[in-house]
């Protein structure tokens, strides 16, 4: 097939599937409403987090999970207007809280984001992206030895991937990082990870190469397919309609309604994220940490460094909520007492979340569209893998991966 390639949603997964497609010599218009690199993926904590391969639905959450929503210092907050909207989903996303449902899940979740490092290289290497890629250990901070060992069944599924930390303790904790609190005293360091010194630049510089390549960017809201013969053959927008043979899907949650008109309702709901820039700070770390106790991932940035990983079920449509920055802050502030900075900014955004924390990577129906999103916490991590896997799939390549574990139609009535 010689035609045109749509690639809808100019985010990580986006940019990075356009790349690989130019590159195999395949005509490819982007569209995105905003412009590149903009949306869910400016918002994310940065890491290219290879070990995060567990989801959040582990054994037990059923159990935990009201303490959870009703303790103010737990990163989890609920809009209670909007909980009655998104029972149906809840209630098949805690279904996946079990021992076989984990370990699936998560050699699915390994598959897409476990070389995440050199599938990072392999897309920006030779390009002007590639100053925002730094390799480093990624760190995680817990108060003791023993509340590491809370956290034994996560860290063994860790360990069993391929994952295995290197404990630090005592003194040696701020040998290593000399930017904690005394609340930290055992750090598990995962070797051979890395991190976005600025995730959107990083997506726009990505962009910018995708043009030099020889594509084309389009800033536009797509709002309906066009089939002739069950084919995908065009794509309207709010700037009109484009033609086309092949289309990719990548706009996380935002691609609901347009699976829908494919037949498909996919149980997905926004994650809204939250994230703090402390610009120009001094006393944080030099590598990404994740405060187990706060569920939050500090990464040192080109702007400063980034506090992101708070929670929030509360849909689409509302703002930010003021809570869950002040407690970020309160975190923030308890483990990296000497962090200092010029000045803070705040953003909110939307990770997709689908039931089975999976993401929808493969033809839909035999239509020519081709689904690229619901990485949930992986975006980032997962995004140059998963699009150079679809471009593979669309230019008759098979890719070296059992792809059932993110088939698109697992969701079909």
């Amino acid at each position: 097939m010689s035609g045109r390639i749509v690639v809808i949603g100019a985010g990580i997964v986006g940019v990075s599937t356009a790349i690989w497609l130019r590159r195999a010599g395949r005509e490819v218009v982007l569209v995105d409403r905003g412009e590149p690199g903009k949306g869910t993926s400016f918002g994310n904590a940065g890491v290219l987090a290879s070990c995060a391969i567990v989801p959040v639905t582990t054994p037990g959450l059923i159990a935990k999970g009201p303490g959870y929503v009703m303790d103010p210092n737990f990163p989890l907050f609920l809009r209670w207007s909007y909980v009655p909207r998104m029972i149906p989903w809840l209630v098949k996303y805690l279904r996946h809280a079990n021992d076989r449902d984990t370990r699936r899940i998560a050699e699915g979740i390994n598959g897409v984001i476990g070389d995440s490092v050199d599938q990072h290289m392999a897309l920006s290497r030779g390009t002007q992206a590639e100053e925002w890629v730094v390799e480093s250990d990624y760190t995680f901070a817990y108060a003791d030895r023993a509340a590491f060992e809370k956290d034994s069944y996560v860290w063994t599924l860790r360990r069993e991937g391929g994952f295995v930390p290197e404990l630090i303790e005592g003194a040696a904790v701020h040998e290593y990082q000399d930017c904690f609190s005394d609340k930290v005293g055992c750090l598990a360091v995962m070797k051979n990870h890395g991190f976005i010194r600025d995730p959107g630049g990083y997506v726009a510089a990505l962009a910018e190469e995708f043009k030099a390549l020889g594509g084309t960017f389009r800033k536009a809201d797509v709002k309906d397919f066009t089939l002739t013969g069950g084919k995908v053959s065009a794509v309207q927008t709010t700037e009109g309609e484009i033609a086309c043979d092949q289309v990719v899907l990548t706009t996380g949650v935002w691609s609901k309604p347009l699976m829908k008109k494919l037949g498909i309702t996919v149980p997905i709901e926004t994650e809204r994220g939250y994230h703090i820039v402390f610009e120009n700070a001094t006393g944080g770390p030099m590598v990404p940490v994740m405060v187990a106790s706060g569920k939050f991932v500090a990464t040192p940035m080109a702007q400063g460094v980034r506090c992101a990983g708070v929670v929030e079920f509360g849909g689409l449509e509302a703002g930010p909520s003021k809570a869950p920055f002040e407690l970020l802050r309160r975190q923030v502030a308890e483990t990296f007492p000497r962090l200092k900075a010029t000045d803070e900014i705040e953003w909110q955004g939307h990770r997709p979340a689908p039931t089975d924390s999976l993401p929808l990577i493969g033809e839909v129906r035999g239509t020519g569209v081709f689904a690229g999103f619901g990485h949930h916490h992986i975006g980032l991590t997962g995004g140059p893998k998963t699009g150079r896997w679809l471009a593979q799939m669309m230019t008759g390549q098979r890719p070296n991966t059992d792809m059932t574990p993110y088939d698109p139609q697992r969701f079909a009535g």
